[in-house]
């Protein structure tokens, strides 16, 4: 015996939708666009101090190296060549790059054995050509490390960060710091969008999802 399947209707019910809010929509746009710059500005920091930490550790390599096992100036010159064949493209690793970098780890090796954290210096919160312009424009640490900070807190751009050295506003309105603080960049600020196109950072992120797809 058959069952007798009773056909459903189904037609949906037109449900009529609620007014949208023209204020309402263009804050909810306004705070996921918000959101969304500040996910980018926070990610490239984090790779920003990965990349000058990777810096750091080949400044100490080639120190170590030169100090210990003799190596000159030819020997970096061939390193330099021989890094930009294994990884062809990036500008990161030229000679005078890699000597930046002994100078760098050299110029912060006895405050960072003092501080014990890398990342409580912030040298390391701001794109790599920031840190070579506080090295060759700049003697004194503690002078280094008051640009860094305001660099991070108002966003300077390296044109900026090199026009507030050169008007010495350090001698006029500066101070010790010792506590630095962790202040990422504003989405909206100079410092932020230039860290975004550095190139030195597009090169390292660049070539390491390369490698990491071979």
């Amino acid at each position: 015996m058959k069952r007798v399947v009773k056909k459903q209707d189904h037609k949906k019910k037109n449900v009529p939708s609620k007014k949208i809010s023209i204020k309402d929509y263009a804050e909810t746009l306004a705070d996921i666009k918000n959101r969304i710059q500040n996910a980018q500005v926070k990610a490239t920091m984090s790779a920003n101090r990965e990349l000058i930490e990777l810096y750091w550790e080949i400044g100490e390599i080639i120190n170590e190296k030169q100090e210990k096992n003799g190596w000159g100036s030819s020997t970096i010159e061939k390193l330099s060549k021989d890094i930009q064949n294994l990884f062809p493209g990036m500008r990161g690793f030229s000679r005078a790059n890699l000597f930046y970098m002994k100078a760098f780890c050299l110029a912060y090796q006895k405050v960072q054995k003092a501080s014990g954290q890398l990342e409580d210096l912030p040298i390391f919160n701001i794109p790599w050509w920031h840190n070579v312009i506080l090295l060759t424009k700049l003697k004194d640490n503690a002078e280094r490390f008051w640009y860094a900070q305001k660099a991070i807190e108002n966003g300077w751009s390296g044109n900026v960060l090199e026009m507030r050295i050169q008007s010495k506003i350090y001698q006029r309105e500066g101070k010790a710091i010792t506590n630095f603080s962790q202040t990422l960049s504003k989405p909206h600020s100079d410092m932020a969008h230039r860290s975004l196109k550095d190139p030195y950072l597009f090169d390292f992120l660049e070539h390491t999802d390369e490698h990491l797809e071979k």
